[in-house]
């Protein structure tokens, strides 16, 4: 199955609620994202089973701000797929933006933990990104709700990673302020698809200003120009987003059916 046919399969996992019939023994990873948390459960070759999700606000730029809140997530999560699969799922990996050190890292493997998964790896989520793509090489641009990840990888091998603090979470900022409602509801209305024709010239700027932030992390990079570059996450699922953001980059971009799941994926891949 090619990387986009797995992503599509993912996609119609969650959202019929139903496992694949595939034999362990099985990868989990859990996406905990700015505006959402994701798992995904994988067999041993990397083909989708099931997955389940819920839109959340218990971390912040990378950072995860409500501990309890992110456990109890993940934990019904875990049950909800375990109850699907007819399994127990025991092990599981995570992933944080690029240059993520320390005790804030150390907070994603003990969300997890703390919702009956041991950590078995931790991975930079472009990183994660590019493992479902099957990028030799090439550049993923991983859009999250309070930063935008880089991955640039040369013959399969990753020779550069960069995050800077501009996300999804500054287009709802920015649709809260000029339709004057509240940041809830602003995220609901990029959510919401019909809207997305109206809101396109509102958040343009966020969109170019991601854009020319990607286009500066690699100034200096010799090669990319040559390289296909793939746009991931949440905010690449507006309308005219892929083109909006490859007129401001200088070039075309791809974005992959489903961009949210894209990373989601790639981490139960390291599981």
């Amino acid at each position: 199955m090619e990387p986009y046919e797995k992503i599509c399969e993912l996609y119609r996992r969650i959202e019929s609620k139903t496992a694949a019939a595939l034999p362990g023994p099985y990868k989990v990873g859990v996406d905990l994202g700015t505006a959402d948390i994701v798992l995904v459960v994988t067999d041993s070759n990397g083909m989708p089973v099931a997955g389940s999700m819920r839109w959340a606000s218990v971390v912040k730029d990378g950072l995860v701000v409500d501990f309890r809140g992110a456990i109890n997530i993940v934990a019904e999560l875990r049950a909800e797929v375990e109850t699907i699969m007819g399994v127990k799922l025991d092990k599981g990996a995570t992933a944080v933006p690029p240059g993520t050190v320390g005790r804030n890292a150390q907070a994603c493997s003990h969300v997890i933990a703390g919702a009956g998964l041991e950590p078995v790896c931790q991975v930079d989520e472009p990183v994660a990104a590019a493992k479902v793509l099957q990028i030799k090489d090439g550049i993923v641009v991983d859009i999250g709700g309070g930063t935008t990840g880089i991955a640039v990888l040369k013959n399969g091998e990753l020779v550069f990673t960069a995050d800077e603090p501009t996300g999804g979470t500054h287009v709802s900022l920015v649709l809260a302020g000029a339709y004057h409602i509240s940041f809830e509801e602003a995220e609901k209305m990029k959510q919401d698809s019909r809207r997305h024709r109206e809101i396109t010239p509102v958040i343009m700027p966020v969109i170019e200003k991601m854009a020319t932030i990607v286009k500066d992390m690699l100034t200096g990079f010799d090669g990319y120009a040559e390289y296909p570059v793939y746009v991931v996450g949440g905010t690449a699922y507006l309308s005219g987003f892929a083109g909006a953001f490859s007129k401001a980059f200088g070039r075309q971009v791809e974005v992959p059916p489903h961009p949210l799941l894209v990373t989601p994926l790639g981490i139960a891949l390291f599981g």
